[in-house]
């Protein structure tokens, strides 16, 4: 999949872990232009500690993303979107969350605890 002349690589080696935190969800699917905003193609997995975390293998560049918590689009489940230094203004009114990916080490993107 190629959005933006950026890929989304599943075999890649380089990967950004996803973090998002909210331990009463039922599911959280991760969206962002790496998967196209696809509403369901990445499903997070929830972990012990109630979070849940997504691994993808992102080719090095600039990346917009969401999370989408038992249906309901947001930057930060629990929170009003707001800008932020990872938040940019998106044409529909909010925001999206960003992270930039620099290649050749495991980067992480997280909500606050």
């Amino acid at each position: 999949m190629e959005k933006d002349g950026k890929k989304f690589d599943p075999t890649g080696s380089d990967i950004t872990v996803f973090v998002c935190h909210d331990d009463g969800a039922q599911g959280i699917f991760l969206v962002g232009s790496f998967n196209d905003w696809d509403p369901t193609c990445t499903l997070m997995e929830r972990q012990g500690d109630g979070s849940w975390q997504a691994e993808l293998a992102l080719a090095p560049g600039r990346y917009e993303y969401k999370f989408i918590v038992d249906g309901v689009w947001c930057c930060e489940p629990g929170s009003a979107d707001a800008e932020g230094n990872d938040c940019v203004p998106n044409p529909f009114g909010t925001v999206n969350r960003v992270v930039e990916v620099r290649g050749s080490a495991k980067a992480k993107a997280t909500t606050g605890a």
